[in-house]
């Protein structure tokens, strides 16, 4: 009787090692997985994506990068808790998230959409002092030509077309995110009592819309002011006289349930989002889109010229 207690006590010491081992193994194994990274379908977000990348691998945290993903799609997965980091932009969140059609200046913006989002589990760090906005772009021979700076005076010039001359419609190239977005095409038209026919709509990728202004498939397009290709093709780019877009001030956004847990992650996105203004993306941009080198290597670059690698 003696012995068959001694047995249950061994057997129950065994039970009890073996799921604290368990557990124990389970905590390590969540702690080690890899941070989710999520970035938009355009050259500066895969620039972000590979800085982020590199420089948090030398602070001792692996991160899986995820490409290619529409806003909407990057939102949900970051309140279902399938993302854990973006480089989010505040007239986004504002508007598209968050459904605020006020207009605001940009710390205003700042303000606003990192109060609303923190409700959300959401955690805005220190914004980049850069601003990619939308504009119109035109080749910059043709707009001046055309005496157009402003795009009010495109509006009045694609009118002009479709009165005198339909077979001659100007087409103007969008990207399809912007044409479906709350934030996009229709509110757009509707400022700037911009008529178009669908033909007129050439939807295309967004890195696909500079080279269709520059080689003249199209008369104008939609662009985002931080795109090397501005300068490196010589497009004007078209005075919102409306002031129709808001501030896109990009920002790195992690969810608070992550941060808490990696405290250590502000400092290093913070550090990142300093280094970033509207010259240097433009410039970081340019490496890619015009000299075709990668992102990877681009932010390896960047990383040590500015001594973080």
């Amino acid at each position: 009787m003696i012995k068959l207690k001694q047995r249950y006590q061994q057997w129950g010491r065994t039970v009890k090692f073996s799921v604290l081992s368990a557990l124990l193994l389970t905590s390590v194994t969540v702690h080690a997985a890899p941070l989710v990274l999520a970035s938009k379908n355009f050259t500066e977000q895969h620039i972000l994506s590979a800085i982020t990348v590199q420089y948090l691998a030398t602070k001792g945290i692996d991160v899986t990068p995820k490409t290619d993903l529409a806003s909407t799609i990057i939102r949900n997965a970051m309140l279902n808790k399938q993302v854990d980091i973006a480089w989010e932009y505040t007239g986004t969140s504002l508007i598209v998230y968050n459904h605020i059609h006020e207009s605001m200046s940009s710390e205003e913006t700042y303000n606003t959409v990192k109060k609303l989002d923190a409700k959300q589990g959401i955690v805005w760090l220190e914004p980049a002092k850069m601003n990619n906005t939308y504009a119109f772009a035109m080749q910059r021979t043709r707009a001046e030509k055309e005496n157009i700076s402003t795009l009010s005076q495109l509006v009045d010039r694609i009118t002009q077309i479709q009165k005198t001359d339909a077979k001659h419609n100007w087409m103007v190239a969008f990207d399809p995110e912007f044409v479906n977005r709350s934030d996009g095409l229709k509110p757009m038209q509707d400022t700037y009592q911009l008529n178009l026919e669908r033909p007129q709509i050439r939807q295309m990728d967004p890195g696909l819309v500079y080279n269709a202004i520059r080689d003249g498939f199209v008369d104008a397009g939609l662009i985002y002011t931080t795109d090397g290709r501005v300068n490196g093709f010589d497009l004007k780019v078209l005075e919102d006289d409306k002031g129709f877009f808001p501030s896109y001030a990009v920002t790195p956004t992690v969810r608070a349930e992550v941060l808490n847990a990696k405290p250590e992650l502000a400092e290093a996105l913070n550090t990142l989002s300093r280094l970033l203004d509207n010259d240097v993306i433009s410039a970081l941009n340019a490496k890619v889109d015009i000299e075709h080198q990668s992102a990877e290597r681009v932010a390896t670059q960047f990383l040590k010229d500015n001594g973080l690698l």
